[in-house]
């Protein structure tokens, strides 16, 4: 009975090792450090993908400062997006980034307008500056100020994905079951 007991606290402590090892190997957003050392005030991990949104707001300008993050291999793409007028990918205004075939790793803004949209590189219906991406940390990483829809609220729909491969410099479909359809929320900038 002794013997049984000893092994039973041993497998116990050994059990909660490993999940004090696994919490601790878990990247939240608010330990993140940013390789270019930018700081943000506010940020969420995101219940999909393994995804986080890093942000400062500007209440005078109205504007976002913003660092979407996503676990990503080299040839896959990620991407992020408001949508200011439905809760879906359809209608969001969004921005991607991937490597581009000439070996530079490009972020662009795209209008979803359906859910067979062109990804093709377009201006959204809100102003997108300082617009970049990198790859560090095996994470996919978009930077971008976004000024803020007009009616100047702080609160809005958002999406965010990952996909798989790029073809002739444009992202494949994502994934059409599971955490890719579920990637949908609301941000609060304020």
């Amino acid at each position: 009975m002794a013997t049984k007991l000893k092994f039973l606290i041993v497998l116990a402590s050994l059990a909660s090792s490993a999940l004090k090892l696994s919490k601790a190997d878990q990247s939240d957003c608010a330990s993140y450090t940013f390789s270019n050392n930018n700081a943000y005030k506010s940020c969420t991990d995101l219940p999909k993908l393994g995804a986080s949104i890093h942000y400062n707001y500007n209440e005078d300008k109205n504007s976002a400062d913003i660092a979407f993050r996503a676990p990503q291999t080299s040839s896959g793409w990620i991407a992020w997006g408001l949508n200011p007028n439905g809760t879906s990918m359809a209608g969001s205004q969004a921005i991607v980034a991937f490597y581009h075939s000439n070996g530079s790793l490009v972020a662009y803004t795209t209008p979803l307008d359906s859910y067979s949209p062109s990804m093709s590189p377009a201006e959204l219906s809100f102003p997108v500056s300082d617009l970049s991406a990198e790859y560090s940390k095996k994470d996919m990483i978009i930077y971008a100020t976004l000024g803020l829809p007009a009616e100047k609220k702080t609160k809005y729909n958002h999406v965010w994905q990952a996909g798989s491969s790029v073809t002739n410099d444009v992202p494949d479909s994502h994934p059409m079951s599971g955490d890719n359809i579920l990637s949908k929320g609301t941000i609060d900038f304020s």
